[in-house]
């Protein structure tokens, strides 16, 4: 038996119960901040305007229109001999529709939640990029803007 292999080893394996022990600590605080954002309230809200949304028949009856208005503009795009009257015809029925949708109070409000839950979610990412790159985290602030510095951001919009 050798027993200066065997130490090597059994170091080998300690190191590796260690980094795997500290990486599942990482993944169960990721899995925590994931649950302390369902709690939070700008979740709450998006959480709710889904809802709301998906209960509202007058808005489901409209994005089924806007789904077959793109759909039929697609269609016609496709062809080979375009009717450029239908095609413009279309285009304006379907930003019509659109507009319809995007005016109506639930997706209002649904829309301004995303607009939150993104901004959170977006300065989240600016703090983990940011601490992978050396930062310090308590000192990362919300980007308001494009600073140009890739390094720290969240991603582009």
């Amino acid at each position: 038996i050798n027993f200066q292999n065997a130490n090597a080893e059994s170091r080998v394996y300690n190191i590796n119960n260690v980094l795997e022990e500290k990486n599942m600590d990482i993944i169960a605080m990721a899995r925590e901040l994931g649950k302390a954002i369902q709690q939070d309230e700008r979740y709450k809200r998006i959480d709710a305007a889904k809802k709301a949304n998906d209960e509202d028949q007058a808005l489901q009856d409209l994005i089924v229109k806007f789904n077959m208005k793109r759909s039929e503009l697609t269609t016609e795009m496709a062809q080979e001999n375009k009717d450029t009257d239908k095609l413009n015809t279309l285009d304006k029925e379907l930003k019509e529709v659109y507009a319809e949708v995007m005016a109506n109070e639930n997706m209002a409000e649904f829309n301004a939640a995303k607009h939150e839950v993104d901004d959170m979610m977006n300065f989240i990412s600016t703090i983990l990029y940011g601490s992978v790159n050396g930062e310090d985290p308590d000192t990362i602030e919300m980007q308001v803007g494009c600073g140009g510095n890739c390094a720290s951001c969240g991603g582009c919009h």
